[in-house]
């Protein structure tokens, strides 16, 4: 029987480093097994994560027996500590990617600082490269005690290793092996390339100053939230969690910093997220406005003007708010535990998902409600949006699951088109902004009513997935989160009874069950999604239902990982499945955690 588990780490067992350009991810046992370069959709230098073998990895293993390894964030900080015990000492390994006021201008780079905590401690480090998705081949070149990685590939990308212990080459990769005596320190830093030093010991450059001011970045960024309530270690992790997958040169955000994590294992829903989702960043940004990120949302609103100019607005785009995402495989990786295929690049580009305009325009609405009034040019660019809405909400479309081998009319689509004529109205209206008033007021409510009426199953009990359906959706529970209608609906109520009923695994839930081979037309099972789970949760404590919100709020923060990190799914056997770690995850938990607070402390 085949082994598919041999040379990968669970994908939970990994904790996320990143400098806002870029993440890298550090597994357990102290090897940095994912990273894209220079940015987030960048090709990838390290991708053991998707190919033990040919993936590239940077990796610094402590030489004792039996060790056990505990990894935890600094408060308040995306600064990583990876700990060995064993009975011959303790091992401590601190990962970050430097970040100041000015980390703009700052190169890439990735420090590694090393420790004997206890003991006298031999360290063994192989830094392996693999560029351009492990496809191109690379030199690597010794001097000064600096090791140059240059790739044969179109960029001749250029990444350097530097220490202040001995390197060497041994195998076209970057080799150390060295003792610290118990409380001595050790440095690695591994960076872009550059012709030449920019100071006479770059080491002494990064080692001096970068882990305080990157520790002093992080917990000034987090000193601004201003969430006061229950579970602000969990918040706070998951705006840190998504402050990570945030662009600080272009306001833009990722979903996930990963591709091709499966959805299940050995099986083919296998997806690229590494791009802005219209839904997701707009859906993270109102996360932000909660929590009192106002630069965030700021930063993200002028991103999204600027596509809002052009002549349509595409479901998602790469950072740099191009779209020209190709969808293709990688043939060469074998996948995370032989899950083909491998795939860049996401097709769904091309969909109709008129669902963006909703979340899109709600974003915008709290936005100008709670921080600062859009402009008139702005409005202008709304105005264009809802015009695309009032022209397409009828259609159908693919929907927010991306379903690529069908189109409906799917409930969730219809009631962000919804939201969006909702939304604008209340905007003209504070603002006093010029908009056809008798139009947009009639076209929200045919779309009320057609939901109220048209998605209703009465034999199901309650609002069904699209038109004609037998079966329930969980993005359902938006219905009551975007405030469609009242949380203490009779029909509500028993909306969410079936939700329960039919998607519920505990706490867990899954996003739809209605055959999914033949409905989504792809095979195999998937995990329960962990952001449908957040939503009913959320859904639970508006309808009053706020101790079992609680204690199901409790269950499934048992699910995160050791750091507090979720991937997109759990499996039957609590494992993560899909990309890691998504920010669909963290916004709903931050979502669900506000919500319950403010239940409880009406009570």
């Amino acid at each position: 029987m085949q082994d598919f588990n041999k040379g990968y780490n669970p994908i939970e067992d990994y904790g996320q480093i990143g400098n806002l350009k870029t993440v890298a991810l550090v597994s357990m046992d102290g090897s940095i097994d994912f990273m894209c370069y220079p940015t987030f959709d960048s090709p990838t230098v390290f991708s053991k994560i998707l190919d033990s073998d040919k993936g590239g990895s940077f990796s610094i293993t402590p030489q004792i027996e039996e060790y056990k390894t505990k990894q935890l964030y600094l408060p308040d900080t995306a600064v990583l500590l990876t700990r060995f015990f064993s009975e011959e000492g303790i091992a401590e390994l601190t990962d970050y990617m430097p970040l100041t006021d000015g980390h703009t201008k700052m190169s890439n780079a990735i420090v590694r600082e090393v420790k004997s905590v206890r003991g006298n401690i031999t360290y063994s480090v192989k830094c392996n490269p693999a560029f351009d998705y492990a496809q191109a081949e690379h030199n690597c070149k010794l001097q000064d005690n600096i090791v140059t990685f240059t790739a044969h590939n179109e960029e001749q990308t250029s990444m350097r290793l530097m220490a202040d212990v001995t390197l060497q080459v041994k195998e076209n990769f970057g080799y150390a092996e060295f003792t610290l005596k118990e409380s001595e320190v050790a440095y690695l830093i591994f960076e872009c390339g550059k012709e030449q030093n920019a100071t006479p010991d770059p080491v002494d450059a990064y080692k001096e100053t970068t882990k305080f001011e990157t520790i002093n970045y992080w917990r000034n960024w987090s000193k601004k939230s201003t969430y006061k309530g229950r579970w602000k270690e969990s918040v706070n992790r998951s705006a840190i969690t998504l402050k990570l997958l945030t662009s600080s040169e272009h306001g833009s955000m990722v979903a996930a910093p990963t591709f091709s994590l499966p959805e299940t294992l050995q099986g083919s829903r296998n997806w690229d997220y590494r791009y802005t989702w219209i839904r997701d960043a707009a859906f993270t940004m109102y996360a932000f406005l909660r929590l009192g990120y106002t630069d965030e949302a700021t930063a993200f609103l002028k991103w999204i003007h600027d596509r809002c100019t052009d002549d349509k607005l595409y479901l998602m785009y790469a950072i740099d708010g191009s779209h020209d995402l190709k969808e293709s495989e990688l043939s060469h990786l074998e996948g995370y535990k032989k899950s083909l295929p491998v795939r860049i690049g996401n097709a769904a580009q091309d969909q109709l998902q008129i669902d963006i305009y909703g979340e899109l325009i709600d974003t915008i609405y709290i936005y100008n409600k709670q921080h600062s009034a859009v402009t008139y040019e702005f409005w202008e660019t709304i105005v264009k949006q809802i015009e695309m809405v009032i022209e397409n909400w009828q259609k159908a479309d693919h929907g927010i699951w991306e379903i690529r081998n069908i189109e409906k009319e799917f409930l969730h689509s219809r009631l962000m088109c919804w939201v969006a004529m909702d939304r604008a109205i209340k905007i003209a209206d504070h603002r006093s902004f010029p908009y056809p008033k008798e139009q947009w007021n009639d076209i929200r409510t045919e779309i009320y009513l057609d939901i109220y009426h048209n998605f209703w199953n009465d034999k199901v009990g309650a609002w069904v997935q699209y038109k004609g359906s037998d079966n329930v959706d969980a993005s359902v529970l938006l219905m009551s989160l975007m405030h469609f209608i009242s949380p203490h609906e009779p029909r509500w109520l028993s909306t969410l009874n079936v939700v329960e009923r039919e998607l519920g695994l505990d706490v867990l839930l899954y996003r739809y069950r209605n055959g999914i081979d033949k409905f989504d037309g792809l095979e195999g099972e998937e995990g329960t999604f962990n952001m449908c789970s957040f939503w009913f949760i959320e859904a639970m404590a508006k309808s009053g239902q706020v101790t079992k919100a609680l204690d199901s709020f409790e269950k499934m923060n048992g699910y995160a990982n050791h750091l507090g990190l979720f991937a997109e799914q759990i499996s039957h056997k609590a494992e993560h499945l899909g990309n890691f770690p998504q920010a669909f995850t963290h916004l709903a938990l931050i979502s669900a955690a506000l919500e319950i607070d403010k239940q409880l402390d009406r009570l």
